[in-house]
């Protein structure tokens, strides 16, 4: 089995594990506890402590570009008070992040394949299927 670079986006956007693409990154029935390996193929999902605060650092940018930046210029146009504009940063700051705690966990284990895709078992040794030339 050979995962392009496509395959792999599709998977991290879609919460599935980056070799197999299985539904497989979550404990069922678990809203924040990610699986130290994928049941169904064996990845190692959580190797590191980087693989977590990537992850973190990841919700917390994508929280202040996402959403918290724009919730500051529709309070700079005039579009929300300053009340409005605080509550929605407040209770945005804390309800995005946990909302976004699934796909920040599968987008960091994406985007570390995409730049490493030799570190995905899948892709060690056997044949190109992508034919673009890239790895």
């Amino acid at each position: 089995m050979r995962v392009t670079r496509g395959g792999l986006l599709a998977r991290g956007l879609t919460n599935r594990c980056p070799n197999c693409g299985g539904r497989t990154l979550f404990r069922a029935g678990r809203v924040f506890e990610l699986n130290t390996a994928c049941p169904r193929c064996g990845l190692e999902l959580e190797r590191d402590e980087g693989f977590f605060l990537g992850s973190l650092s990841l919700n917390y940018g994508v929280t202040i570009v996402g959403f918290l930046v724009p919730v500051t210029v529709l309070w700079l146009c005039g579009v929300l008070s300053g009340r409005a504009a605080a509550v929605l940063a407040v209770a945005g700051g804390v309800l995005f992040p946990a909302l976004f705690y699934r796909a920040s966990r599968s987008w960091w284990l994406m985007l570390y394949y995409l730049f490493l895709p030799r570190h995905l078992p899948a892709n060690r040794g056997g044949e190109r299927q992508d034919g673009d030339g890239n790895d």
